[in-house]
């Protein structure tokens, strides 16, 4: 863990005091007009690389400026660590609202929340069910589906273009909803249109998914879609050496890369983060399962900051296949198991 968090810890713990501001600024006169103390535990990814845990942090900060709170947070190496973490928060009462960030971290919060009842506890991308738990399941396969019809409407401009890549982290139920829309939505568009997926083993490993994406360009993808983490940057760094298009993820990385990353997928946990906070200090904590699609902005797009011109017949095409999934009449795949249905019951016109 940081050092930032040690300090934290033991203040926590001989003192029972307010925890560290998440951005670390001296305690000034406003302290003691702080409304809510809030403690976060992200996800083993940790923060940087404009990663799933930073725009976490960017709803906390918000929260900060707009409600008066004050945060403690907590960059862990383990699972230990996580649960250290959220034991030691938890025991000294003085945190309003204990978030864990990812399905990681769902045992462990099963676990200290069943021990202390008491507690107030947001999990962000899960969906733990309990009295004092509120959950918030972010709709990745919408967003995705809206990414692959993007691409797909956009192929025309890519000469001989019909395979499209994908790069996730793992291989597991949360990244492969993300591949789930993104196939979807590529075939939703044309159903000749092939997607060629693989794993990168973790979130932390740029090599190995440059080296992902590397093969995927020899197979002909033109453009390629990751949800990897941090390794997402191998994606990129791939996709500008062989002169293909990158898709980035969860936030806007499209700067990062203007003249190589075309558009990328907004998982706005921001919002969620924000909403849980600001839920506890309005005495109106609403514990359970929230799910959070478009339809609730808790998901989406977006190309600006890209230098790729995407066309406003495009953008108004998938802005179409955006209100569809709103309204109901497409519901998009969040397995890879239903991909194949779907592709055979639905199909696209303008």
């Amino acid at each position: 863990m940081k050092k930032r968090f040690l300090i934290c810890l033991s203040i926590i713990m001989i003192t029972l005091l307010v925890g560290c501001s998440g951005n670390d600024k001296k305690e000034d006169k406003k302290t003691n007009e702080v409304k809510g103390n809030i403690g976060v535990i992200y996800t083993k990814a940790k923060l940087g690389g404009n990663s799933f845990n930073d725009v976490v942090q960017t709803g906390l900060k918000r929260a900060e400026k707009d409600l008066s709170i004050t945060f403690t947070e907590v960059e862990p190496d383990t699972s230990s660590d996580q649960e250290n973490a959220q034991e030691t928060m938890a025991s000294s009462g003085d945190f309003d609202l204990i978030i864990a960030v990812g399905q990681e971290q769902s045992d462990v919060v099963e676990k200290i929340a069943g021990k202390y009842p008491e507690q107030k506890f947001a999990m962000i991308d899960a969906d733990l069910d309990l009295p004092n738990v509120a959950s918030y399941v972010s709709k990745e396969e919408e967003a995705s589906f809206l990414i692959g019809t993007l691409v797909a409407l956009s192929a025309d401009s890519v000469e001989g273009s019909n395979i499209f890549g994908f790069v996730g982290g793992v291989n597991n139920p949360l990244i492969n909803k993300f591949l789930a829309g993104y196939e979807s939505g590529v075939r939703y568009i044309n159903k000749d249109n092939k997607v060629l997926a693989d794993y990168v083993g973790g979130f932390q490993d740029p090599s190995t998914a440059k080296v992902i994406t590397n093969t995927m360009e020899q197979k002909g993808a033109k453009v390629v879609y990751h949800a990897a983490g941090a390794s997402g940057l191998g994606v990129f760094q791939s996709a500008k050496e062989q002169g293909i298009l990158a898709v980035g993820v969860n936030t806007n990385q499209n700067s990062i890369d203007p003249d190589t990353i075309m558009a990328s997928m907004l998982k706005k946990a921001d919002e969620s983060a924000y909403r849980c906070i600001k839920e506890v200090m309005e005495d109106d904590f609403q514990a359970g399962v929230h799910y959070l699609g478009l339809k609730e902005n808790g998901v989406g797009y977006t190309v600006e900051d890209s230098n790729i011109e995407t066309s406003q017949e495009i953008i108004d095409q998938v802005e179409k296949i955006k209100e569809q999934i709103i309204s109901g009449e497409i519901i998009v795949p969040e397995t890879l198991d239903e991909v194949s249905s779907f592709v055979n019951d639905n199909s696209y016109s303008k």
